[in-house]
């Protein structure tokens, strides 16, 4: 969370004067605050941010929140159907705004426009809801063409007069990764068919546009994975590439929010389904170098996934407003952070070749501090082109505004330290890598060991068992042999118990015979 937080009691005037660059500060509204809630869109007009729908324990939301930016206060619009819309008996039943979540919302003209999203009603195909910010009337807007299929947690991007919307969820949650586009004019919704390789189908990442040209698609989910790359889609000859990045390493996420300022495309929240993603990112669209704007601490509304981020211009400085999502719990704060401006005042051009070398010499030079951390060409860039456009300018043309020049410098110097400080924290990062991949190492070399520890004991207890089977085999035959002297024993037991059974006369037969004898 920012350092800084503002009241009710402040305004506008207050903030913008007060607040540091690249900065979230937390603002109180002195009144009222509308729901906690997330997956809901919002978009900022006439320095009023709309917030329109959204979830919240399961139930979708259909009320409309309107922020204003300059009082800090919030209050509740409540548009009504418009009379002529008898086209509404099969979307909806009901008199208020629909409730939904998961959609988009972009302004058009004087209307802010609510594109797909999921609903309550059964819808097979997308469906456009128009918004009037004069009458208050909302209406479903008739579209023609190939209209895609019902679906939630799609990018939609205003691309001059249309509308562009890449992947999403259907209501059978099976993913999307197709292209479609609506004319605006003429609300005819058509089919486009781009080259090469597409980016996996994917729901609650985010688009941008930039140049009018090139749509950028950056992160989401899948149902089992959340994604980091970014894709790019040239819209002229309809190419699908994967531009190579520099910079911070940016870890996957999904349900994050983003908006651009100048070629500044910043990207708040969002997470891996294990915890939100803490670093606001900035990511210069024309050189595709990722950086780290600024940071806020785990379980922080910054943190949190279905957020909206809106930016807007207001007294000359451009902002950035961030609002709700869900961390554990939902939320309904609004945070707004001031852009910092990458490209300071030049000086201006001079008339004599000199001094437009010179001129020419510092825009280089800063080019080169901001696209490397090389210290060394800055440093000798920097002074050997300002010491040759002195040697060569003549008094009579030289218009160099020394003090924009010594401006300049000091930025630069001021960019070089916060180059070095970003080195001195990567190279920490780095070292500490380091030492948990020596420590790993170690795991390793540790587990290894007693696997070959364990491998040795069972080829021990292998040789044992072998030894003790042989000696049931032996057991198994001394088993048999016994069982033949049994059989032995007891045969003879029963001839011995027959012999004894025959007849032998007894004591007197003996007598008998033995008189017998003795007469003889």
């Amino acid at each position: 969370m920012g350092d800084k937080e503002v009241t009710g009691e402040s305004d506008i005037t207050a903030l913008l004067s007060s607040a540091p660059y690249d900065q979230w500060i937390l603002i109180h509204s002195s009144g009222w605050c509308p729901p906690a809630r997330y997956k809901h869109a919002a978009e900022v007009v006439q320095e009023k941010l709309y917030v329109v729908g959204g979830s919240r324990n399961g139930r979708y939301l259909s009320d409309i929140q309107v922020f204003d930016l300059r009082t800090f206060k919030w209050s509740t619009l409540s548009p009504k159907l418009e009379p002529k819309s008898s086209n509404l008996e099969n979307i909806t039943s009901e008199e208020t705004f629909p409730a939904s979540a998961g959609h988009s919302l972009v302004k058009w003209e004087n209307k802010l426009l609510v594109v797909a999203g999921y609903s309550k009603e059964p819808l097979d195909t997308v469906t456009v809801w128009s918004i009037d910010l004069e009458t208050h009337y909302y209406s479903v807007v008739p579209t023609n063409g190939k209209i895609p299929t019902a679906r939630g947690g799609q990018s939609v991007t205003l691309v001059g007069s249309k509308l562009i919307m890449f992947g999403g969820e259907d209501r059978r949650r099976k993913l999307l990764n197709d292209l479609h586009i609506l004319d605006l004019k003429t609300m005819t919704w058509d089919i486009l068919e781009a080259k090469k390789i597409y980016p996996a189908p994917r729901f609650d990442h985010i688009a941008a546009v930039h140049a009018d040209q090139y749509l950028l698609i950056f992160g989401g989910s899948s149902h089992s994975t959340c994604f980091n790359d970014l894709h790019l889609l040239d819209l002229h000859s309809m190419e699908w590439s994967r531009p190579e990045t520099q910079g911070t390493y940016v870890t996957p996420r999904g349900g994050h929010a983003g908006a651009t300022v100048d070629e500044s495309w910043y990207i708040v929240g969002g997470g891996d389904n294990q915890s939100g993603a803490t670093d606001t990112i900035v990511l210069n669209t024309s050189k595709f170098v990722w950086s780290v704007a600024t940071s806020v601490k785990q379980r922080d509304p910054l943190a949190s996934e279905g957020l909206t981020l809106c930016s807007t211009t207001i007294d000359g400085e451009k902002l950035l407003i961030a609002f709700g999502g869900y961390n554990g719990k939902y939320n309904n704060e609004v945070f707004v952070l001031k852009h910092k401006p990458r490209d300071s005042i030049r000086p201006r051009l001079l008339q004599s070749p000199a001094a437009a070398a010179a001129a020419a010499s510092v825009t280089a030079a800063y080019a080169v501090i901001t696209a490397t951390d090389d210290k060394n060409i800055y440093t000798t860039t920097i002074k050997s082109n300002i010491k040759g456009a002195q040697a060569e300018r003549s008094p009579e043309v030289v218009a160099v505004d020394t003090h924009a020049i010594s401006a300049e410098k000091k930025m630069l110097e001021s960019r070089l330290v916060e180059v070095r400080d970003e080195n001195s924290r990567l190279q920490a990062s780095l070292d500490e890598m380091n030492n948990s991949h020596t420590e790993l190492l170690k795991e390793l070399k540790s587990v290894q060991g007693q696997l070959a520890a364990e491998s040795a004991r069972c080829m021990k207890l292998e040789a044992q068992i072998a030894v003790m089977q042989n000696r049931l085999e032996a057991l198994r035959s001394i088993e048999h042999e016994l069982e033949v002297l049994r059989h032995q024993k007891s045969q003879m037991e029963q001839d011995m118990a027959a012999a004894q059974r025959k007849p032998s006369g007894g004591v007197w037969q003996w007598m008998t015979s033995s008189a017998q004898n003795f007469e003889e």
